[in-house]
This record gives structure tokens, C-alpha cells and sequence, in this order.
């Protein structure tokens, strides 16, 4: 049976743009034709998601990004994920029986708006009101939430906020309109209707929080160049388990292989192991990131890897030299609420991000901004780094993927699907680097992937040995897994969800994605 369902190529030569359902992309292309470039056409389908994506993503959730614009080559990161408030203390939390997965109290301080006008300044070239107006012409158009007319009044409020101040210059009026969210009117009703749920928020919470641009973390791996996000997010486990996989000669197994998928899944479990004792965020504890993503690191993990065994334990390792490895304590229910978002112009510009934030429960106030549930990533086990604390980031699993290729633009890759977003996002960079698929051949690929770490949500214990793998895989290639020691499960779908967009050296620009989810593929040619 072959790996791959049947496979179209989407090529285009002016601009692209995948993202999450029907709807957002056709934003992004709408603002690439009327002359934007990526940053704003990203930005644009980002809050377009927020209407389209509604159970995926709101306009009070979190959204890292990636970008690299022509002008500089440089890659930047976007800390877009809101902080914990400061009534968010272990003590708070140990008292009310933990982390709640819905509700007021899980939310942070809301970090996507900030986001995206920090990219738009920085690298975009147009207004707010140009890239928010087509958010609002489909609340306008749609009656899906009775909460839709109360963002859309929101949206214009600060649209207008823009041009009262547009005489002092774009960035001026783009500061003028996170100060009216975050430090004017609508944080204070924002704050009102949370206080008055019992949620922690605060103005002050508010006030002091801006998102800001950051070094991404690298590694390099022949010629490519892959970013991703630092250690407040997941995204280094894909490094870690690039670095370790760099010792074996992939490109001369078949990606359907059973030796291939363990050797994959094995990396991975060492990555993740990795991921759950020492990540956090770094602006609040110390962690290892020199020895993490080192290659004499990587061989020494590589060494823990049998050919023909799978392992059952979960295994860090020493990145302190000796220091003591806190024990996980609890275990609690998962959830996950991501979507999707690439973009890439005929510039060179370079953009991706991962826009989440859903499933609180709580009806928006007269804001009509919905919260997120953020909070629950973090853990409430003293002295781990990722242990709950006011104004810090929780360990997210949001990870976007960016790519150069000696150096210019070659491959951005967005994948929702909470724990599974990395194990998707490598396999489909393995898929297009070693094995050659075009990038909805990638997409399409059968999938595969191990719940053999601690949950991200509310910190469920690893599931030994685990793996998930699509039903399209070949019957002896599940045969072989099981001998090795993997707990097989075939499913007729993965959940993660994945877009992608590969760049060709003659400036072509090409797709691919998860269209039998309901991605959203657009190329201009």
C-alpha cells in the first residue's frame, strides 16, 4: 500500500497562504493582492482565524511567531503567548485543587492582539484598519455567535482609536491602539466582566504586558537551517530530535519503513523527555539550552537507541551534569484548541504562526473577546520549571517551523494538534528534505506519533511505548513496530492539523496542507 494518498501540486509564483478553514486564507491573498506583504497578509488571516477558527483560536487566546523579512534575512521570533496574572500563584491554585481546563481562572493575560500589531510595526507595511476590516466583515456577514455584533463594535473601537491618532505616524497609532486594549476602555470592561466571574485578571495585569520579538532557537542539519520558537514552547524538542536522527542515514530508508518510524519515535520520546523535565520559560528559570541543543548532546542520547527495541521508560537526560530531576506528581484530564497559519510573498518575506486559544466556556462580556485557557499548560509542582508563577509564560505547545536553505527562504510549516504538533511538523520536513515529496504529498503522507510523554494539558503521565499511527500504513510495516516493543494503534486519522508552503529556487511558490481537514490552500500565480 503506498504512503501517500493522492497527491495535487499547488504551485504559484506571486504569493500563498494556508491557514485554517474556509475563509482566513482568502483574507491573506486579499491582502497580498491590494499590495501587503506576508507580515500583513499573516497578521490578517491571524485575525480572521479568530471568526472562522472560533473553536479554535479567540481574539483573547495566544499566537507565537516566526518571521524572516527580505530586507533584513534575519529570522525573529513573536512571543505572542500572555503571561500568568499576578493573582495566578501556586498557592492559589495547590488551595482550589489545581489547574482548571475551562472556565475564568485558567486564562492569561491575552496575548494575540499584541502580537500582531508588534509584527505589523515592526515588519508589516500597512494599518491596522486594512488588515482588521475583512475580521470585521465577517462578523458582519455571519450570526454563527450572538457575541459576533460585540467583537465587531470592539474591532472598530479600535480602528477608530488609529485614526485619531494617525497623524503622529503608523507606529504611533498602532501604539495608540494596543494602549486602548490593553491600558484604556476595553481592558477595563474586559477586566470588570472577568473580576465579576471570579477570574484573576487584572488592569494592572494588563497594562504592563506587551508581546515582544525575540532570537528564535537554530540548528542546522546539512544545508538547512531550521528556527523554532525558545524554550517557552515545545518547539526545541524538534531540534533535539533533528540532531539525534543526524546519525542515521534516513534518506536511504523508505518513509513507510518500520526501522525508519521506530528510529523517529525513539528520537522523539528522548526529545519530549527532555521537553517535560527542563523547558520552561526562560525569562524565570535557567534551562540547559546550550547542552540541549548540542550535537555532542544529541550523539550522546543517540546512544540510548536500540535498532530493534522499544523503549518503555521515560529517559532525560543529565543536561545538568548531576543536578537532581524533579518527579512528576499528578495526573489530569487533556484538551488541545489550535489552528493554522502560513504565509510567504514574492518578496522573500516569510511568515508563519500558531493562533490558539478556545474552550473556556465562559460567554465573551461586552467586549464580545472571548478568553483563553492557557494557564493549564503550566504544572503546580514546586521547583519545576514550568511550575505556575505570576507574570511568567507557560511551557506551550505551540510551535511554528521556519526553514532557510544555505541561507534564503525554503520551507514554513504550521501544525495544530496540542503534544502532536512537533512529531507532524517533523515528519513532514523529513517527508520533503530526505525522502523528496512535493508539499501536499508530504501532508497527505501516512502519519504516526507517541503519547509516551507527560501531557501538555493539565499533565496526564505518559502512555509506555506508545504508538498511533494512520491505517494506510502497510500491514508488516505495523507487524515489524509491534515486534520491536511499540503498543500499536491504528487510527483512520491523526488529529493534527498541517499546513505548509515550500519555496523553489526559481522563486516558485508551493503548497501543501491538510485540505481533508478543511485546510485552506490559496496560491496567486
Amino acid at each position: 500500500m503506498s504512503n501517500t494518498r493522492e497527491s495535487v501540486q499547488l504551485l504559484g509564483k506571486k504569493g500563498a497562504v494556508a491557514a485554517g478553514r474556509k475563509g482566513a486564507a482568502a483574507v491573506g491573498m486579499k491582502i497580498l493582492k491590494e499590495g501587503g506583504n506576508a507580515v500583513d497578509a499573516g497578521v490578517a488571516t491571524v485575525l480572521a482565524l479568530s471568526v472562522t477558527d472560533r473553536d479554535l483560536f479567540c481574539f483573547g487566546g495566544e499566537v507565537p511567531m516566526l518571521i524572516s523579512p527580505t530586507e533584513t534575512r534575519e529570522v525573529v521570533a513573536v512571543s505572542g503567548q500572555g503571561l500568568a496574572p499576578k493573582k495566578a500563584t501556586l498557592e492559589f491554585f495547590k488551595s482550589t485543587g489545581g489547574i482548571p481546563d475551562t472556565g475564568i481562572l485558567p486564562a492569561a493575560v491575552p496575548g494575540a492582539l499584541s502580537a500582531c500589531l508588534l509584527a505589523l510595526d515592526k515588519y508589516g507595511t500597512m494599518r491596522f484598519s486594512q488588515v482588521a476590516q475583512p475580521t470585521v466583515d465577517l462578523l458582519d456577514n455571519s450570526s454563527d455567535e450572538e457575541w459576533y455584533p460585540r467583537l465587531a463594535r470592539t474591532v472598530r473601537r479600535l480602528v477608530a482609536e488609529e485614526s485619531a491618532h494617525s497623524s503622529e505616524g503608523r507606529s504611533a497609532a498602532l501604539d495608540a491602539v494596543h494602549n486602548y486594549f490593553y491600558d484604556g476602555p476595553i481592558g477595563k470592561e474586559l477586566v470588570l466582566w472577568c473580576r465579576e466571574r471570579g477570574g484573576l485578571l487584572s488592569e494592572d495585569d494588563l497594562r504592563t504586558y506587551h508581546a515582544t520579538t525575540e532570537e528564535p532557537v537554530c540548528s542546522t542539519c546539512r544545508e538547512y537551517g531550521i528556527y523554532k520558537c525558545g524554550f517557552w514552547t515545545q518547539g526545541p524538542a524538534m531540534l533535539q530530535t533533528l540532531n539525534i536522527l543526524e546519525g542515521y542515514n534516513l534518506s536511504e530508508m523508505k518513509p513507510m519503513n518500520a526501522d525508519y518510524i521506530h528510529l523517529v519515535i525513539e528520537a522523539m520520546k528522548l526529545a519530549f523527555a527532555d521537553r517535560d523535565t527542563y523547558y520552561g520559560d526562560p525569562d524565570f528559570v535557567d534551562v540547559p539550552t546550550e547542552t540541549l541543543l548540542s550535537k555532542e548532546y544529541a550523539a550522546e542520547r543517540r546512544g540510548l537507541i536500540s535498532n530493534d527495541t522499544a523503549s518503555l521508560e521515560q529517559r532525560p537526560g543529565d543536561a545538568w551534569k548531576n543536578r537532581p530531576i524533579l518527579e512528576p506528581e499528578g495526573k489530569q484530564a487533556e484538551s488541545c484548541d489550535t489552528t493554522t497559519c502560513a504565509v510567504a510573498d514574492r518578496f522573500g518575506n516569510m511568515f508563519v504562526a500558531t493562533p490558539s486559544g478556545w474552550g473556556s466556556g465562559v460567554p465573551p462580556g461586552s467586549t464580545g473577546v472571548v478568553l483563553g485557557t492557557r494557564l493549564q499548560s503550566f504544572n503546580t509542582w514546586k521547583g519545576h520549571p514550568n511550575a505556575i508563577e505570576p507574570g511568567k509564560r507557560p511551557r506551550i505547545t505551540l510551535t511554528p517551523t521556519l526553514i532557510k536553505k544555505d541561507g534564503e527562504p525554503f520551507m514554513v510549516v504550521s501544525v495544530a494538534g496540542g503534544d502532536q504538533q512537533d512529531q507532524t511538523a517533523l515528519q513532514l520536513v523529513l517527508s520533503v528534505t530526505e525522502f523528496g515529496l512535493f508539499p501536499q504529498q508530504a501532508a497527505d503522507a501516512t502519519r504516526f506519533g507517541t503519547n509516551h510523554l507527560i501531557g501538555s494539558f493539565r499533565q496526564p503521565p505518559i502512555d509506555p511505548g506508545s504508538l498511533t499511527i494512520e491505517n494506510t500504513a502497510p500491514k508488516d510495516t505495523v507487524e515489524a513496530l509491534r515486534a520491536k516493543g511499540h503498543r500499536v494503534q491504528l487510527v483512520e486519522q491523526l488529529a493534527s492539523q498541517a499546513v505548509l508552503i515550500v519555496w523553489h529556487e526559481d522563486g516558485c511558490l508551493e503548497l501543501g496542507g491538510d485540505v481533508r481537514k478543511g485546510r485552506e490552500l490559496l496560491a496567486w500565480a
